[in-house]
């Protein structure tokens, strides 16, 4: 992963990915990386992109960014957020849009979320790369912007 330099798409504690209650995420399935719990008393939260790059995906639960050198870095709100069918998210970029690290991409709901009983938490995974090979100080809060991991 060296090179790649990867900022928090959201402010809140800095988790490791075996804390994230979603098996394809805890056991590092799609690539390795770490995750953020948004603060308790989060109400709408703005998102921002980890990296610089093209959104070659954008879905209101969930985006990845593609990084000129390829390498796609994927950011989920909250588990199987996908249910809310985009209630309690609001676009702000589109599918096929570039965009800069810490630029906004999408705001949330943490209350709402969190209300409808689902986690909140948000992985943050480099696509396709080996388990174990992100590493991460967790238990740290950080502001969306801040870097998270190289």
């Amino acid at each position: 992963m060296t090179g790649l330099a990867v900022v928090a798409p959201v402010a809140g504690t800095v988790v490791g990915l075996g804390a994230v209650p979603d098996p394809v995420f805890a056991q590092e399935l799609v690539g390795s990386g770490t995750a953020v719990e948004p603060a308790d008393g989060a109400g709408v939260v703005t998102v921002v992109a980890p990296v610089a790059g093209n959104l070659m995906k954008v879905h209101p639960h969930a985006f990845v960014v593609l990084t000129p050198d390829g390498v796609g870095v994927l950011v989920h709100l909250g588990i199987d957020t996908v249910h809310l069918h985009g209630e309690g998210f609001t676009l702000h970029r589109a599918e096929g849009d570039d965009v800069a690290a810490g630029a906004p991409v999408v705001s949330f709901d943490v209350a709402l979320v969190r209300g409808k009983g689902l986690s909140a938490v948000c992985p943050v995974v480099v696509l396709d790369s080996p388990a174990g090979s992100v590493s991460s100080t967790t238990g740290r809060t950080t502001d969306a912007g801040e870097p998270l991991f190289a």
